[in-house]
């Protein structure tokens, strides 16, 4: 194993000391317990949002702290869900009197946790209410969840529920822009090279060098599906028909088309995947009016990729054009 860290043990801490000292005046990071702030929080009015779940996943969550995103992000050990202490904490520090929306993926130790942080929260008279991300259209169950995983297309549900809190909306509506967005985003994924976990240093499945594995998980679960390397447009394929037909989504939708690296593939290959996902989008007459395209929710060095797709309406893409500026997203600012 080849890892730029000085110890498997210190390395989510040591990431967040990095973090705090390039983004200074955006975010602020929190130890005893670690979570990441946005530096002016908590914003008096205002519904936080409260994002997490194991390292391991960067930009995913601690990246999209800031205005028009999450107000907090707890950030567990490497794969491993945080406790619901931290989770409290980061609940109070963003509590700025207009409630807090809990974005959960599904993931068993993620809903577990958060679920105890939410009650404890309301006990203390925080208003809480919990969104669960679970796009992946690959499983309906793992060993990691019950039922879908939450991927990639939980950064699109932060995005959008960002931007409707920050233009003022209460919680109830916060909440069910979310939950919309959970309705009718997809994803899958693919994996060309299993990622290398620092703690045991061995790779999480083995592939064979002419083999990918079609379906996976960000937590280095292998796929529902083995087989033998294709040119890209041929993967394409396979990521995008279970995606369009689980929906399903139909001729003349509107659709954001996120191409989301998986930690090891260069921008150049995501780009050229992007172009063949739109022309087999293009094809089919469904209309890809944003895009976005970048390693967003990663598996750490895995190599790969995931498509998500999400059926647009006029409100989600104002919501979604709306300013952002956190370390791993911004415009309009």
């Amino acid at each position: 194993m080849k890892k730029l860290l000085r110890d498997p043990r210190t390395l989510v801490r040591d990431g967040l000391d990095g973090l705090a000292a390039t983004h200074p005046g955006l975010l602020r990071v929190e130890a005893g317990p670690e979570l990441v702030v946005r530096a002016d929080a908590p914003v008096r009015g205002k519904v936080g949002l409260v994002s997490g779940g194991g390292s391991g996943h960067e930009p995913l969550h601690t990246g999209f702290v800031g205005f028009g995103m999450l107000d907090a992000a707890v950030p567990g050990p490497v794969f491993t869900s945080p406790t619901p202490d931290p989770i409290l904490e980061a609940t109070r520090s963003v509590s700025g009197g207009a409630g807090v929306l809990h974005i959960v993926k599904n993931y068993t130790g993620d809903v577990l946790n958060f679920e105890v942080a939410a009650d404890l929260a309301r006990a203390e008279g925080i208003d809480v209410e919990t969104v669960l991300v679970d796009d992946d259209v690959a499983v309906q169950d793992s060993t990691h969840t019950a039922g879908r995983r939450g991927v990639a297309g939980t950064v699109l549900v932060e995005k959008i529920a960002g931007a409707a809190a920050e233009r003022g909306d209460d919680l109830e509506t916060v909440a069910a822009i979310a939950r919309g967005i959970v309705a009718d985003v997809r994803s899958m994924g693919v994996a060309l090279a299993a990622p290398v976990v620092p703690h045991s240093g061995l790779p999480s499945f083995d592939l064979a060098d002419d083999e990918i594995e079609i379906g996976i998980g960000i937590h280095g679960e292998p796929g529902r599906e083995r087989i033998p390397w294709e040119p890209v447009d041929g993967i394409v394929a396979r990521l995008l028909q279970p995606i369009v037909d689980d929906l399903p989504f139909t001729s003349l939708d509107d659709v954001l088309l996120l191409v989301n690296g998986m930690g090891g593939t260069p921008l150049l290959e995501l780009s050229v995947v992007l172009d063949a996902a739109n022309q087999w989008l293009s094809d089919r007459s469904i209309h890809v009016a944003r895009t976005l395209v970048g390693s967003y929710a990663t598996s750490l060095d895995m190599q790969g990729c995931s498509i998500t797709l999400l059926r647009l309406t006029d409100e989600r893409k104002a919501l979604w054009d709306a300013p952002v500026e956190t370390a791993a997203l911004r415009w309009g600012r």
